[in-house]
């Protein structure tokens, strides 16, 4: 996995509680966490304090492997004013190796293709880690 400078603030920083820091902490250390509650073994994404499947609050963090297929995708062309910078972008919804759907942003580099491998880049803003994934095939045309 590779990591991405950018020097300016993120567009929309993330909002942090006491129940998500360990997430943002570990993401600023480049590690994708989630939680999984130890008393049915259920793995969600995003994190979350309470298990959704059997409401327990026995959880732990586990790190995540970041790499997957692409399972959707779309350009967005037009979109907030906030994100005016970065446009036009392509948001993602990738199936991650470890079991998890999660959705992000997905950096070009290739034509996107649905059903390729992506792997996780975390892109470091001025203000705030987030991750994006990059398409291995673009991975491969930068060596």
């Amino acid at each position: 996995m590779r990591s991405v400078r950018v020097d300016r603030p993120a567009p929309y920083p993330p909002r942090i509680s006491a129940a998500t820091r360990p997430f943002w902490d570990a993401l600023g250390d480049e590690r994708l966490t989630t939680t999984r509650c130890l008393d049915c073994g259920d793995t969600t994404f995003p994190p979350k304090p309470i298990c959704p499947n059997c409401f327990s609050t026995q959880l732990s963090w586990q790190s995540l492997s970041g790499r997957g297929t692409l399972y959707s995708y779309s350009r967005v062309w037009a979109g907030p004013e906030v994100f005016g910078e970065e446009l036009p972008y392509t948001v993602c919804v990738v199936d991650l190796d470890d079991g998890l759907r999660l959705g992000s942003r997905l950096l070009d580099g290739v034509e996107p293709e649905m059903g390729k491998r992506v792997t996780l880049v975390f892109v470091h803003y001025t203000d705030a880690t987030l991750f994006f994934f990059e398409s291995e095939a673009a991975m491969k045309n930068e060596s």
